[in-house]
């Protein structure tokens, strides 16, 4: 009996090894060449891309042998959603048409209304200074205001105009002071334009200009109101864009600088005519949960949750997106290559004791909404679901590591709800993988607070002990340049590894995680 329980073990911990060595470099640069690919757009939500995403995701967990749920027939949970966002039709220069979230952005609170004028008041720095007034005893209202809202002049030496001295006015030093004061003066609009506003500083506010984004209750959607202020749109423009404008009166944003330098300057009256159509606009839609279930065996009623989000910031108006490589291109193939890997143990008579459901989150980046459906909406017993095993972002080396040990994870939460998740993790890395379990964004201080950013939270919120993987941030975060040549494969399959021999491990131990 003694020999026949240790040629079960041994046997027991082979399969264990066989099912983690399953996840290759080569397969899982397969699944984030593509995902993370140009066709993909960015996986935006409520885009193409999105879409996309949501069925490769499902096709693939057709092709394990994972069971839909639900239903019965599809591996999709639609998550009804609503966005408002600030959407610009039009917007004509004299003859020129600019180019939105390229030449230009807007800050609004209005509806969408039509904007047109035929002259532009240049009004300088746009200053309100008592010892430099560039719109004194000026009237304002209801015409088209653009101003450089950028510095303030200063004499040969450096010292301020305005202060007589090399520190700058409270008109630099706050951001909005001048765009708020002259709005008090109620023009019909503001354009403002700065060095710091160009294509690629733009591109990267992406998430801005995307609009927020809830989960539908089913309230009625009304449009966008001002919230009781009268603040004016303000369209923030290129230096170009601008000195195309001036140009017209045969002068330049540089010309006017070294003029006002000199002493306050007149306002100059450009015959622009302008042409805007504009505002905020709310729109239904869905996105889906991709969700697929791998039926366990004697504790079948009891069920791991193991996801990663899909969505990414998606794709703009030019054509630019952004490929999320990292973020969450690495923990979606995660979630394939993991699901691959149970559902071939299942196959060859391996199979968990526990029931597996494997789930790609919608809308994550709009505020972890995907999961907040799911824990609203579950699909099985949150009761019986015993723990949530999140991956977002695994695929990369973090500042703090570049310089020394770069075979790490960060587990983030696996302890908050008691001390088994841990203890599981250490004793199967200990075993296994020898990664340094870098528990820097574990800490309760860190002050990004990372463990309330991902979708593991919304489980940890009804007491599912819950663990997130995480490789740390990079300055390619949320940029264009996320993309797949950056990722550490090798690395980024170790701690695949780790995680699958983690989650073997809660899936057949006879106890559930225990909370405390």
């Amino acid at each position: 009996m003694l020999l026949l329980i240790g040629f079960t073990t041994v046997s027991l911990l082979q399969a264990q090894k066989k099912y983690a060595d399953a996840i290759t470099v080569k397969t899982s640069k397969q699944h984030l060449d593509i995902l993370a690919g140009k066709e993909f757009e960015g996986r935006g939500t409520g885009q193409k891309g999105g879409r996309l995403a949501e069925e490769y995701i499902a096709k693939h967990f057709k092709a394990y042998g994972l069971k839909p749920i639900g239903d019965a027939t599809s591996y999709f949970q639609p998550v009804a959603l609503r966005r408002s966002a600030y959407q610009v039709k039009q917007m004509k220069f004299g003859n020129t048409q600019l180019n939105y979230l390229n030449d230009f952005y807007v800050l609004g609170r209005n509806e969408m209304d039509v904007y047109q004028g035929d002259e532009i008041v240049f009004v300088g720095y746009g200053l309100q200074d008592v010892n430099y007034n560039e719109i004194k005893q000026m009237d304002l209202k209801g015409r088209i205001v653009m101003l450089y809202d950028e510095g303030e002049p200063v004499d040969q030496k450096g010292n301020s105009l305005l202060t007589g001295t090399p520190e700058k006015s409270e008109w630099t030093k706050n951001r909005f002071k001048r765009v708020q004061e002259i709005n008090k003066l109620k023009p019909k609009l503001v354009i403002a334009c700065s060095p710091s506003i160009n294509p690629k500083s733009i591109r990267n506010m992406n998430a801005l200009f995307g609009g927020s984004v809830a989960l539908d209750k089913g309230e009625q959607v009304t449009p966008a109101s001002s919230s009781g202020t009268d603040f004016v749109p303000v369209i923030h423009i290129t230096e170009q864009v601008a000195d195309g404008v001036l140009a017209q009166c045969n002068t330049s944003l540089a010309k006017f600088k070294a003029l006002a330098a000199l002493g306050v300057q007149e306002s100059i009256i450009l015959k622009t005519q302008i042409r805007t159509e504009m505002g905020h606009v709310n729109a239904r839609f869905s996105d889906a949960n991709v969700i697929g279930l791998l039926p366990g065996t004697d504790l079948k009623e009891e069920y791991i949750v193991v996801c990663g989000h899909y969505d990414h910031e998606g794709i703009l108006a030019d054509g630019t997106f952004f490929p999320g490589a990292d973020d969450n291109g690495s923990g979606s193939t995660a979630v394939l290559e993991l699901a691959r890997s149970f559902a071939q143990a299942k196959r060859e008579g391996k199979g968990p004791r526990r029931s597996i459901l494997f789930m790609a989150f919608a809308a994550e980046e709009r505020g972890l909404l995907g999961s907040k459906y799911y824990v609203e909406n579950p699909l099985v017993p949150l009761e019986q679901t015993v723990a949530c095993i999140n991956i977002d972002m695994i695929g990369r080396i973090d500042d703090k590591h570049l310089n020394g040990n770069p075979n790490y994870i960060h587990p983030v939460g696996w302890d908050k709800l008691g001390k088994d998740l841990r203890t599981i993790t250490e004793e199967v890395n200990n075993k296994y993988t020898q990664l340094e379990l870098d528990t820097f964004y574990n800490d309760p201080q860190e002050p990004t607070r990372v463990y309330e950013r991902s979708d593991h939270y919304n489980f940890a919120l009804k007491n599912i002990p819950s663990l997130y993987f995480f490789s740390g941030t990079h300055p390619h975060y949320h940029t264009p340049e996320d993309t797949v040549d950056k990722i550490d494969f090798p690395t980024m399959v170790k701690r695949e590894k780790l995680i699958f021999h983690t989650i073997w491990e809660i899936a057949n131990r006879t106890d559930r995680p225990k909370m405390e």
